[in-house]
């Protein structure tokens, strides 16, 4: 009797058949905490989750995004979806410092019939867990523009996560464009745990929070030259130095220098400062 007990017991703890094998490789991860946590891995959480926290506006949303968060993500272009009105309705956003035009891919996004309805309906059916992607698999994204697109971007392997109300209905999505190497089953857990501090603070960046203050403040437009603030914009646009003397018909060297001089100007160390800083003082604007 105790045997049979007991095999009777096992046979019921077996798993089922849930687990989601998807023709195209889209793979679902668990949300379970890998093992030997690094401890510089729980530094940069406690990082990530102090910057989430600070960010009230886009250029803040940018700088965490493209610095601290990819010391645990590491992506090439972030999506970001938030649901605006009817299902196939977004309002959506990029983030990225690779060379591209990241507003050209909220319009790919947007048109997607693809590639974008599988990764929300994988997403749907594995209980609301973070989805692995190979964006460029066979012929099943063939017709996805979005998905040729982060193939030349050599980005084609994408970790999608989002969030959803009390209904179980999605509100926002975030898809991380990732190298193929670059993501993983560590990566994954990140992206589990991170999305929801990643909603709360792209929804705080939508609130106009100058018209509910005093006033706004005057954009500081003497502090960078004319020339400074043209090559601060293709900075902002993801050009390179090269490319910037390209288009402008300066040597790569002039552009460096005033690269330099902006840096010194700004108080900051690197491009991606650079450019949160002069839409946080309305040099640019988005």
């Amino acid at each position: 009797m105790r045997v049979n007990d007991e095999q009777h017991i096992t046979e019921q703890r077996q798993p089922g058949p849930r687990e989601h094998r998807d023709p195209v490789r889209a793979e679902c991860v668990a949300a379970g905490i890998p093992a030997g946590f690094d401890p510089l891995e729980l530094e940069a959480l406690m990082l990530n989750l102090d910057a989430a926290i600070r960010v009230r506006a886009r250029h803040q949303f940018f700088s965490w995004t493209q610095g601290a968060l990819q010391s645990l993500i590491r992506h090439e272009l972030l999506i970001c979806a938030l649901r605006n009105g009817g299902p196939a309705l977004f309002h959506v956003d990029s983030f990225t410092t690779v060379p591209v035009e990241a507003t050209h891919f909220n319009e790919l996004f947007r048109l997607d019939v693809s590639l974008v309805p599988h990764l929300i309906k994988t997403w749907e059916e594995n209980h609301c867990q973070a989805v692995i992607c190979e964006a460029e698999n066979g012929g099943q994204f063939a017709v996805s523009a979005l998905a040729r697109e982060l193939g030349r971007l050599g980005a084609d392997k994408l970790a999608a996560h989002g969030t959803h109300n009390a209904g179980g209905q999605l509100t926002s999505f975030f898809t991380f464009a990732c190298r193929p190497d670059a993501i993983g089953p560590r990566q994954a857990y990140w992206v589990e745990l991170l999305v929801p501090f990643l909603h709360s603070a792209w929804v705080r960046t939508q609130v106009n929070w100058q018209a509910k203050g005093a006033g706004m403040k005057p954009a500081a437009t003497g502090l960078l030259t004319s020339r400074e603030r043209e090559i601060l914009d293709w900075i902002y646009r993801g050009k390179s130095n090269i490319e910037i003397g390209m288009i402008l018909k300066i040597s790569p060297l002039t552009v460096k220098n005033h690269v330099q001089k902006i840096l010194r100007k700004l108080d900051v160390v690197n491009r991606t400062q650079a450019v949160g800083k002069a839409l946080a003082l309305r040099i640019l604007n988005t």
